[in-house]
C-alpha cells in the first residue's frame, strides 16, 4: 500500500500540503460498506436524497463538509507523519500508517461520491472546481468493482516491492554480497571504468522484468477506473489536470521541447566528444550515447560527468562555503537568511513555532529522516503550524536547498486560508517550480548584499561558462527524460503501445528524445522502464518536466518586475517589493483558479515558454556552439 509516510520517496523535496499524492493512494483501497465518517448525512450517497437528482446548494454543501473534513484529516496523518520522520520506531511508523489509512479511505468514499454531481446545473465557479479538483486527481484510480480494487493494490504494493528490494546479485555470489540501487548509485557516480559502469547498469536493469506481466495487468484495471471516472483511460485522466484538453496539453510540452532541443544537442555533442576521448575505442563521436556512461542509472541528469567535462580544468570557482565558514555563520543563520530573502520582498516573515517546531539539525538521540521537506501541519492560517526538516550543514549546497525549501513554505502561508482543495500549487509543476526560481536569485549579487562576501566577485567568463555547465547538466540534460517518461505511460495507457512493445517503444523514446542508447540487446524479456521508480510507483512525471521550464519563466518575470538590467543570469529579486508583490499575488491563488490565471499573475502570459530558459543559458550556449564547430550534432 502507497500512502503518505512514503511520499518523500517521490519527489526531490517532498512539500507536505499537496493532495494527489494522497488521493492516488486513496483509490487503490476498497471503499467501505459505509459512508466514511464526515460524509454521512445529506451528502452521504446511501442517503434518501441521493436517489434525487442534486441541486447545486447540495453540491456547495458537499464540498463544504470535504473541506471541513479534509483539514482536520490531514493535519492528523501530517502530524503522525511529522512524528514518523522526526522519531523513527516501529510505533512511530504504525501510527502514521494508522492515520494515512484513514485519511486515504476518506478520500475514497469522497471522490465517488462526488460523482453525483456531474452536470448539476447552476454551480458557482468555486464549487465546480472544487468539484473537478476532487475528480482529476487520482493518480491510480480504481475500478468499481471492489475484488479488481483489491487486486490493483495487492498489484501496486507488489511493484513498489520489488522495486525497493531490488537487488543485483552476480552468478556464485552470496546474498550479503548483493548490491542494492544506493551501492550500485555509487558506482554509477563515481566509477571512470567502462567495465564497472557497465556491470552495474546491467545488474540493476535485472530487477524488473517480475513487474512486466503485473504491470500490464496493473493498467488494464486502472484504465478500467479511469473509466469509472468518466475518462477514457488513465493518460487521458493525467493530461486532463492541466486546464486544457488532453491533447492540447500533450502538444503543449511538444512545442516547448522544441524550443530547447537545440541547447540539449549542442550539449549532448560536446557530452559526448569528451567521453569518447575518456573511453577510446569504446565511444564514438557521433550517434547515440551509451546509456551507462553519463553518471546516472538512467541517464536523466549529467553533473556526476562534471569532471570529465570541465570547460576550463582548474580554474577556480567561487567558494561560498568557505566564504560562509569564515564568516562564522550558523546553521540557524542560514535560514535567517533565507527568511530574510522573503521578507527582503515584502511577504510576512515566518510565526514563532515554525523556529520552536522545525527540525534543523540532526539530533543525536534517535534516528530521522534528513532528507530536506518543507511542511504545513495545520492546513489553516489561524493555527499556522509550518515546519521544515532538514539535517543543515554550513555549506553552499544547504543554503540554496533552505531558500529552495522556504519557497515552499511561504507557498503555504499565503493559500492556507483557502478551502483545503486549493492548498495546492497551482498545477503540480508550480511548488518545485517557485523554489527552483527563488534559488536562482541565490547567485554573488545577493551573496554579496547580505554580507557573505565583501565584495562582489569580479566577472570572469571562465567561472561563469564552469558554473552554466553544471547548471545546464543538471537542469538542460533532464529535459528529454523528464519529458518522455509519461509520453511512454500515455502511449502504454491509451492503448497505442501494447504489452509486446513496452521495451521497444521505451528505447524508441529514450533514443529519439535523449540520443542514448541501451548497452546490451534489450528485447521484450527486459521491462527497463521498471528500472526507474516513478513507473512501478505510478508517480506522474510530467510535473518535472513542467518545474524545470516554469522556474526560469518566473524568474525572468520577476526580474523584469525588479527592473534588472543586463544577462538574466546576474539577476537576483532579493530586496524588490514589485517583484515581491506579483509574487505574493500567484501565491495566493493556490489551485483555486486554472494554472494559466496564476502564470499571468506573474508573467502576463497564459502559455509556457521555454525563452528564458534559454536566455539564461546564453553563455553557455555559444560556447558549446564555438566548441563543436566542425561536429556532427545529433543522432
Amino acid at each position: 500500500m502507497t500512502g503518505l509516510h512514503e511520499f518523500r520517496a517521490r519527489v526531490a523535496c517532498a512539500p507536505m500540503k499537496t493532495l494527489p499524492f494522497l488521493l492516488a493512494a486513496a483509490l487503490a483501497l476498497p471503499t467501505p460498506a459505509l459512508s466514511s465518517p464526515g460524509l454521512a448525512g445529506d451528502a452521504a450517497a446511501s442517503s434518501p436524497a441521493a436517489a434525487a437528482k442534486p441541486t447545486a446548494a447540495e453540491a456547495k454543501a458537499f464540498v463544504a463538509k470535504v473541506n471541513d473534513d479534509l483539514k482536520k484529516l490531514y493535519a492528523e496523518a501530517a502530524r503522525a507523519d511529522w512524528i514518523k520522520n522526526t522519531y523513527i520506531t516501529d510505533d512511530t511508523e504504525a501510527l502514521s500508517a494508522a492515520a494515512a489509512e484513514k485519511l486515504m479511505v476518506f478520500q475514497s468514499q469522497a471522490i465517488k461520491e462526488a460523482a453525483r454531481f456531474d452536470g448539476v446545473a447552476g454551480l458557482d465557479a468555486d464549487t465546480a472546481r472544487a468539484l473537478l479538483l476532487l475528480k482529476i486527481s487520482p493518480d491510480l484510480p480504481a475500478p468499481n468493482d471492489p475484488k479488481k480494487t483489491t487486486e490493483l493494490s495487492e498489484i501496486a504494493s507488489k511493484l513498489t516491492s520489488l522495486y525497493g528490494k531490488g537487488k543485483y546479485c552476480r552468478k556464485g555470489e552470496k546474498a550479503e554480497q548483493c548490491r542494492d540501487l544506493e551501492q550500485l548509485t555509487e558506482v554509477m557516480s563515481k566509477s571512470r571504468n567502462y567495465d564497472e559502469l557497465y556491470d552495474a547498469w546491467q545488474g540493476w536493469h535485472t530487477i524488473s522484468p517480475p513487474m512486466k506481466t503485473m504491470y500490464q495487468r496493473y493498467v488494464e484495471l486502472s484504465n478500467e477506473g479511469a473509466r469509472d471516472l468518466g475518462f477514457k483511460d488513465v493518460a487521458a485522466l493525467w493530461r486532463g489536470r492541466y486546464d486544457m484538453a488532453p491533447e492540447a496539453f500533450e502538444a503543449d510540452m511538444d512545442r516547448v521541447w522544441g524550443q530547447l532541443k537545440p541547447l540539449y544537442q549542442e550539449l549532448h555533442c560536446y557530452a559526448r566528444g569528451k567521453l569518447a576521448t575518456a573511453y577510446p575505442g569504446k565511444v564514438k563521436n557521433e550517434g547515440p550515447i551509451p546509456a551507462h556512461l553519463l553518471g546516472n542509472m538512467w541517464a536523466q541528469e549529467w553533473a556526476n560527468i562534471y569532471p570529465l567535462v570541465e570547460p576550463y580544468s582548474g580554474q577556480a570557482s567561487l567558494d561560498v562555503t568557505k566564504a560562509l565558514v569564515d564568516k562564522k555563520k550558523t546553521e540557524l543563520d542560514l535560514v535567517n537568511m533565507g527568511e530574510g530573502f522573503f521578507t527582503s520582498l515584502g511577504l510576512k516573515g515566518l510565526p514563532k513555532s515554525f523556529y520552536e517546531k522545525s527540525m534543523l539539525l540532526k539530533p543525536r538521540d534517535r534516528e530521522v529522516v534528513c532528507h530536506a521537506s518543507a511542511w504545513d501541519l495545520a492546513y489553516d492560517a489561524k493555527a499556522n503550524d509550518v515546519r521544515i526538516k532538514m539535517c543543515i550543514k554550513v555549506d553552499e549546497d544547504n543554503l540554496v536547498t533552505i531558500h529552495h525549501e522556504l519557497g515552499h513554505i511561504f507557498y503555504y502561508e499565503q493559500y492556507n486560508d483557502k478551502p483545503v482543495l486549493f492548498q495546492q500549487g497551482a498545477n503540480d509543476g508550480f511548488h518545485e517550480a517557485i523554489g527552483d526560481a527563488i534559488a536562482l536569485s541565490v547567485n554573488p549579487k545577493y551573496l554579496t548584499k547580505v554580507g557573505v562576501f565583501d565584495k562582489a566577485p569580479a566577472d570572469d567568463e571562465k567561472n561563469l561558462i564552469n558554473l552554466q555547465m553544471k547548471d545546464a547538466l543538471d537542469k538542460i540534460a533532464f529535459l528529454p527524460f523528464g519529458l518522455l517518461m509519461d509520453k511512454w505511460r500515455w502511449d502504454v495507457f491509451s492503448g497505442k503501445t501494447k504489452p509486446d512493445s513496452y521495451n521497444k517503444r521505451w528505447w524508441e523514446l529514450r533514443t529519439q528524445y535523449q540520443g542514448i542508447a541501451p548497452i546490451s540487446p534489450r528485447g521484450e524479456t527486459s521491462f527497463d522502464p521498471g528500472a526507474k521508480y516513478h513507473i512501478p510507483a505510478n508517480v506522474p512525471y510530467a510535473r518535472y518536466f513542467l518545474a524545470r521550464i516554469l522556474q526560469f519563466q518566473l524568474h525572468k518575470a520577476l526580474c523584469d518586475a525588479a527592473g534588472h538590467k543586463g544577462p538574466l543570469h546576474t539577476c537576483s529579486i532579493y530586496g524588490d517589493k514589485k517583484a515581491g508583490a506579483k509574487l505574493q499575488k500567484m501565491l495566493a491563488m493556490g489551485a483555486s483558479k486554472p494554472w494559466p490565471d496564476a502564470l499571468q499573475a506573474v508573467t502576463g502570459t497564459r502559455q509556457l515558454d521555454a525563452q528564458p530558459m534559454l536566455d539564461y543559458f546564453a553563455p553557455l550556449s555559444g560556447w558549446l556552439k564555438e566548441q563543436n564547430k566542425g561536429q556532427k550534432c545529433g543522432w
